[in-house]
């Protein structure tokens, strides 16, 4: 993205998308880290009442997605995700999880993001790997 946007208006690129049904909201944004919050709720979790494993990776490829597209040209180049590996290590039923991503490569073609995402109270519940490509546009 050319200019540096607000959390405001990358906070409007959810409108319409499966960000927004999710409820994903994104706090901050600084180079090579992003900071999103999810609520856990009937949107999120499984039929026992806990967060489903699928909405924490929705979460972690969304804050590794837009942090990619942050870094690139997105006139020249598209970001695509490659690769998600995750342990979910413990479990939530109410409030909100935060994901905090990493940058820990930044190739020509390739990003790879760390994402934690832990509760309101800073445990942990999931802990992510995230590779994206980086592909030029034809």
């Amino acid at each position: 993205m050319k200019n540096k946007p607000t959390i405001e208006q990358l906070n409007q690129l959810n409108n319409g998308t499966m960000m927004e049904q999710l409820q994903i909201e994104y706090l901050k944004i600084d180079g090579g880290f992003l900071k999103a919050k999810m609520p856990v709720n009937e949107k999120t979790i499984q039929p026992d009442g806990i967060l489903h494993g699928g909405a924490s990776l929705a979460l972690a490829e969304t804050v590794a997605g837009l942090g990619s597209a942050l870094l690139v040209d997105l006139a020249k180049y598209n970001v695509r995700g490659a690769q998600v590996c995750a342990n979910h290590v413990g479990t939530v039923t109410t409030g909100w999880v935060m994901a905090e991503a990493r940058l820990i490569h930044k190739g020509k073609n390739t990003h790879i993001w760390n994402i934690d995402i832990k509760t309101e109270s800073d445990r942990m519940v999931s802990i992510c790997r995230i590779t994206n490509f980086i592909v030029g546009k034809e």
